[in-house]
């Protein structure tokens, strides 16, 4: 009997599809549920794996991210409220490695941090994907600042010129403005995507900035990732990092992207929520070490590539006009150039 010959089309596509699969099904069970954080044991895992909690009494199902190995048990913090969830409730890995959708079919389309849509236009339909959490460019292949980029405000195109490819922080009391100065770069500035980050924001300023500060145009070049302030922290924080990873996949395809995001501080608060959460020490006013650590791995992919290029504006809320507070001295030390608001 004559073997059938593998076809080579299809064995790619199988290994393609296989490929940050495991093929071996492991199952913990959930030991400790303290605050917003799990304790998992019977479970080889490792960081940034994702994982799904399934209570079979209560048909309760969470996704969690590792965050923590902690004497062989394994620590996750909940994508979602944990009610419904107890002890012994069974945990099994979904993902080996995270990724998020990009592509022509994200233009004009409103999503969660975690790439799911929250319009009304219907299903998703993204023929490409792109890791969350990639490492920086390499700072040798980065080209340099060279180019001016025409943000449409006149007061900052005549007078503290921005370069393609710059990440700037807008620096603010609350109630000063960042957001309608956000709105009016997303409005004016020439780029070929707008990726906007709304981080912690409160609900109803998110449908005000989506219908008022974006005109027809640019919503239809627009991707917003939306995490409101009601949402667990791991959400908020995994916002900032989707809305980043997102504007890589554009830059990467060769296009101009300009990344907004509203507001690091929110998203500095949400990191320091999980690192507590997982024992970590306060170190500064409260801020774990993780916060000074996600900071400038968030910053840093930002910026030109060999293909394209992301022009990024970060607000920072500082608590007085100085600014002196860790968060805004951190994002500071780390950015390009400031933009600093007063009352």
């Amino acid at each position: 009997m004559a073997e059938l010959a593998a076809d080579p089309v299809l064995t790619q596509d199988l290994r393609a599809r296989l490929k940050g699969r495991s093929t071996v099904r492991h199952t913990g069970r959930v030991v400790q549920a303290l605050g917003t954080s799990l304790l998992v044991s019977g479970l080889p895992v490792r960081i940034g794996q994702r994982c799904e909690v399934h209570d079979q009494l209560t048909d309760t199902v969470v996704l969690a991210d590792v965050v923590g190995i902690n004497r062989g048990d394994a620590v996750l913090v909940p994508l979602g409220g944990i009610q419904g969830i107890a002890v012994d409730s069974s945990v099994r890995i979904v993902s080996e490695r995270v990724t998020v959708p990009v592509g022509d079919a994200l233009l004009g389309r409103v999503i969660d941090g975690f790439g799911q849509v929250l319009d009304q236009h219907g299903p998703l339909k993204a023929s490409d994907h792109v890791p969350l959490n990639a490492p920086a460019p390499n700072p040798l292949s980065r080209l340099r600042v060279k180019q001016r980029f025409i943000t449409g405000v006149k007061s900052i195109d005549s007078l503290i010129s921005v370069g393609v490819g710059q990440r700037l922080g807008i620096f603010a009391p609350a109630g000063v403005g960042k957001s309608t100065l956000l709105g009016m770069l997303a409005m004016h500035a020439t780029a070929d995507v707008i990726v906007v980050g709304l981080i912690g924001e409160r609900g109803r300023e998110v449908r005000e900035f989506i219908e008022d500060a974006l005109s027809e145009s640019a919503r239809s070049r627009a991707v917003i990732v939306v995490a409101t302030s009601d949402r667990p922290a791991m959400e908020r924080a995994n916002a900032a990092v989707t809305a980043t990873a997102i504007a890589e996949g554009y830059r990467d395809a060769g296009h101009k992207v300009l990344l907004l995001m509203d507001s690091i501080t929110r998203y500095a608060r949400a990191i320091r929520e999980v690192g507590l959460a997982v024992g970590e020490p306060p170190v500064r006013q409260g801020f774990p070490p993780s916060v000074f650590a996600e900071l400038p791995r968030l910053f840093e992919r930002a910026g030109n590539s060999a293909t394209g290029s992301i022009t990024a504006f970060y607000t920072v809320l500082t608590d007085d006009d100085d600014g002196l507070d860790p968060v805004a001295e951190e994002t500071r030390s780390i950015l390009d150039g400031h933009i600093v608001l007063s009352r």
